[in-house]
């Protein structure tokens, strides 16, 4: 079990985590726009399993969190949606947008694509229902994702700055909804996509289930007050 740094020996940690994920990040997007020949290809393969078997000697079991992360926060280092130490992360910088919003800026590449030129649909989902939740923790509410509703109204665009808004509608004891959008930074005023969700807040007794067997305690995901 890592144990959780603080002060600047987790900043120290969280710079290195993120300047390998960027490395990473930048390999994936290689992968998917390669057309070398086939040789080429094994011979990378073959360097990255030297690579993986080098990281792979201080693993942390699927149940441990991270030492650079802050579960009472919700802070995860290697969120797919978000963590700078993740490969797989999509660019996304988050922002505050007041007491109950949150506001975003992503440029997805190849490794984000559905149809061809265009981002996956499950990706748009993905970046909606993340704001969502942000906004509610920014609201001052916990909670797991209990519904998703997305409207796809236009393609998103691979390589096209977007803009991500999202805000609480309402909050009623452990539930709260809220509202998200996502637009071409040139054109915020036209909506690309949009999500509605339902956050529902654990109370301790079944956060202690949901979390059995996590290494470190999380409370971003509960109820408050």
């Amino acid at each position: 079990m890592a144990e959780l740094l603080t002060g600047a020996a987790r900043e120290q940690r969280r710079a290195a985590v993120a300047e390998l994920g960027t490395a990473l990040r930048e390999l994936v997007e290689a992968c998917v726009l390669t057309e070398v020949p086939e040789g080429e290809l094994a011979a990378v393969a073959a360097s990255a399993r030297e690579l993986t078997a080098r990281l792979g000697v201080g693993a942390r079991g699927l149940r441990d969190v991270a030492g650079c992360d802050d579960p009472a926060a919700g802070e995860r280092w290697y969120s797919p949606v978000y963590g700078p130490g993740s490969p797989v992360a999509p660019p996304l910088e988050l922002g505050s947008a007041g007491r109950d919003g949150v506001h975003a800026t992503a440029t997805l590449g190849k490794t984000h694509e559905g149809p061809p030129g265009l981002v996956h649909g499950g990706t748009t989902a993905m970046l909606l229902d993340h704001v969502l939740a942000r906004a509610v923790r920014v609201a001052g509410a916990g909670g797991l994702t209990a519904t998703l509703t997305v409207t796809y109204r236009r393609p998103v665009r691979l390589g096209v700055p977007l803009v991500l808004d999202a805000r609480v509608t309402g909050t009623e004891g452990r539930r709260t909804t809220a509202h998200a959008t996502v637009a071409a930074a040139d054109a915020p005023d036209t909506v690309l996509a949009e999500a509605d969700g339902l956050f529902v807040a654990l109370r301790p007794e079944a956060a202690a289930a949901t979390f059995a067997g996590v290494s470190h305690v999380v409370d971003a995901w509960t109820s408050r007050g």
